[in-house]
């Protein structure tokens, strides 16, 4: 049984509003300022994670003491 127009439409604007929806939601997640911002917090708040900071702390320290080392050698 075929449908009426009405239903259609109301179909096609149904569609056309969720379409509007998620390109709304698309273009702030994509916003370059937005991106920035949340990779900026991401990575901050893993870098204070203890044990990121205790791995950070010991290959600085290797680095330096290599550094020395070469540089008194």
């Amino acid at each position: 049984m075929p449908r009426d127009t009405e239903a259609i439409e109301r179909d096609i604007e149904n569609a056309r509003n969720q379409l509007a929806e998620t390109l709304d939601v698309l273009a702030v997640r994509t916003n370059p300022k937005r991106l920035v911002e949340t990779t900026k917090h991401n990575l901050l708040a893993k870098l204070n994670e203890p044990a990121v900071k205790a791995a950070l702390i010991g290959a600085g320290t290797v680095v330096g003491l290599l550094v020395l080392r070469k540089i008194f050698r």
